[in-house]
């Protein structure tokens, strides 16, 4: 009878590491990263904005005039935003602040329309 029950007790234990191992889904990295890129937008979207506009980012699509006055603090303001590991490049009509993206990462992205035109985030692992 001990025999019988250390039998269970070793087949009870493989499989609950078992149902651990592959039941338990991997996180889709694209699916963290819009997250990451649709978190920044959303605090950026709901700053006021430093000179004139409705928000932080009305303000930086409002022309090639106020995009390269507020290019630094957009780029530093992203960077504080998202976590140290993870890369970025905004871009609105005017012109871009941040990294170029590498070819064959994966990305994740992120659009805000504004009343002076759409503005996206990309974001990769560094």
């Amino acid at each position: 009878m001990p025999a019988v029950e250390g039998a269970l007790a070793v087949l009870l234990v493989l499989g609950v590491v078992a149902g651990f191992a592959l039941s338990v889904p991997q996180p889709d990295e694209t699916q963290q990263l819009d997250a990451y890129a649709e978190d920044a937008a959303t605090i950026l979207s709901q700053e006021p904005p430093r000179h004139r506009g409705g928000t932080r980012l009305a303000e930086v699509t409002r022309s090639a005039e106020t995009f390269e006055r507020e290019r630094d603090a957009l780029d530093r303001r992203v960077e504080r935003i998202l976590p140290d590991n993870v890369m970025f490049r905004v871009e609105t009509p005017y012109g871009r602040v941040g990294h170029r993206k590498p070819s064959r990462v994966a990305t994740g992205a992120a659009t805000v329309t504004t009343r002076h035109g759409d503005l996206t985030i990309r974001v990769w692992y560094a």
